[in-house]
């Protein structure tokens, strides 16, 4: 008996994306999402990240100087930017130190057990979408051999960062924690950090 075929229902696609789309490989991620992105901040800076450390930022190329990524947003958020950081595990011992200094006003940091996704959005105008985490061997702060493999893309394209901020948001409000099948794990739902 010969198969019956099935009709082909259409997958509905996202909007094409508009404007620049840049590819970001590797030790690049330092420079393009670090240094050009959220150095640049000036009103807003949403992140997402499976994992969270004080990871250590030469803020200049060539620089033997670092700063620690939780210095470099509190002094955002000092200069009025307004900083989401949804991370699913515990931050490192270090960023939990430095944070435990203060906390400052425009920095709020939420914990979602099943987050995965790794982006930054800065001022809701430009976006890093990829597989680093807001760590040194992630974002190409640490040394050569200790860097991790990665690749993403930058882009300014409305459709793509408008997407990604509904997803964001959704996490952020709790809107998946109602049928979150790990809600064992996450009594509070997005708990935010007690340092």
């Amino acid at each position: 008996m010969p198969r019956r075929k099935l009709p082909v229902i259409p997958t509905p696609r996202p909007p094409a994306p508009q404007g620049n789309v840049e590819l970001v490989i590797n030790e690049d991620h330092l420079d393009r999402v670090v240094r050009q992105g959220i150095l640049s901040a000036k009103v807003s800076l949403d992140i997402a990240t499976a994992d969270f450390k004080a990871m250590l930022v030469p803020v200049r190329a060539g620089d033997r100087n670092a700063r620690s990524i939780v210095a470099i947003l509190r002094d955002l958020a000092d200069r009025g930017v307004e900083i989401r950081l949804l991370h699913a595990g515990v931050p490192s011992s270090a960023a939990l130190k430095e944070l435990r200094r203060s906390l400052p006003r425009g920095l709020t940091i939420r914990r979602c057990a099943r987050l995965h996704a790794k982006t930054v959005i800065v001022d809701a105008a430009a976006m890093y979408l990829g597989s680093a985490n807001l760590t040194g061997a992630g974002l190409g702060a640490k040394a050569a051999g200790k860097r991790n493999f990665e690749i993403g893309i930058w882009t300014q394209s409305p459709p793509l960062i408008d997407g990604v901020l509904e997803q964001f948001n959704a996490l952020w409000e709790g809107r998946k924690c109602d049928t979150c099948r790990r809600r064992e794990i996450c009594p509070v739902p997005l708990e935010e950090p007690k340092l």
